[in-house]
């Protein structure tokens, strides 16, 4: 996916070096804008091998509402752990403020279903320009060891060459792993918008996404911490041309948010039947180790 291979290549040209709360440095540039055509293909990055089931379960788990990573666990996905407290608990875990963000009603707590809204919201009046859904949560995120980096996004509705309507989702995200978390984020958002388009039945159009602080991590000046260097890497793909891009079919039972949460107890093998990715041949994979 050319848009991709762009950010990478704008970032290793421009970053300029930062030290941060990880202590691994990062070439790190301000405010990248892209989008991607969804009918031209699914972006699954095809530079790498990515990982459909770890997009599919950890989506569904944000669209669950658990704090808990039981669900991930049951499907042999573990790359939220380092983040999880000795309970298992996510305190900053994106689905927890989807689904139940906090607020204050007549003096009273409350809880809103972001995800529930926007979905009956859309069905109301799809021009709408309030169909947002944020994980910023400032008592939250002020005291969390991992605040959410994806940290807002809304939904938006135009119309197409052809005067028909298209459903575009658009991301605002603070800080972004241009290594290991920018190809799960552009899948993970992408699955999401092939998401509502079903249950709105809004054809998909398009996904556009600002990066606030993208950044690369790499080895210190003297060569420390080289075990944390991305940019190889990154470079190893930047000579690799993308593949064609795969296509996603999500099987024709779901319509609701009623069928979305009846998956949350299915078994791995049928989450990947209910949305089969097809055509996906990547380059090999890339291992890069994740500074916590």
């Amino acid at each position: 996916m050319q848009q991709y291979l762009n950010v990478v290549e704008r970032v290793l040209q421009h970053g300029e070096r930062k030290v941060n709360r990880t202590g691994i440095d990062t070439l790190s540039t301000f405010n990248i804008n892209y989008e991607v055509d969804l009918r031209d293909g699914f972006p699954l990055l095809t530079t790498k091998a990515i990982s459909w089931k770890n997009i599919v379960v950890e989506n569904l788990w944000f669209l669950s509402g658990q704090r808990h990573i039981g669900l991930l666990h049951r499907h042999g996905c573990h790359f939220w752990d380092p983040w999880a407290d000795d309970q298992g608990y996510v305190p900053s875990a994106y689905g927890n403020l989807w689904r139940q963000f906090p607020f204050h009603s007549e003096g009273r707590p409350d809880h809103a279903d972001q995800i529930r809204w926007v979905l009956d919201e859309i069905a109301r009046n799809p021009n709408s320009r309030r169909l947002v859904v944020s994980a910023w949560a400032p008592g939250n995120a002020y005291n969390s060891a991992l605040p959410p980096c994806h940290a807002f996004w809304a939904l938006n509705v135009q119309t197409d060459e052809q005067s028909q309507p298209t459903l575009c989702l658009h991301l605002t995200q603070r800080s972004c792993d241009v290594a290991l978390g920018l190809p799960y984020n552009i899948a993970g958002y992408a699955f999401l918008l092939e998401l509502f388009s079903r249950l709105s039945g809004i054809p998909v159009g398009r996904f556009a996404h600002t990066l606030i602080d993208a950044h690369v991590y790499t080895a210190k000046p003297d060569g420390d911490k080289s075990d944390y260097d991305h940019v190889p890497g990154l470079r190893q793909q930047l000579e690799r041309s993308p593949r064609p891009l795969p296509t996603l079919a999500i099987d024709p039972t779901i319509r609701s948010l009623s069928d979305i949460e009846q998956l949350f107890e299915a078994s791995t093998e049928d989450l990947l039947a209910t949305f089969a990715l097809s055509g996906y041949a990547p380059h090999p994979a890339i291992q890069f180790k994740v500074a916590v």
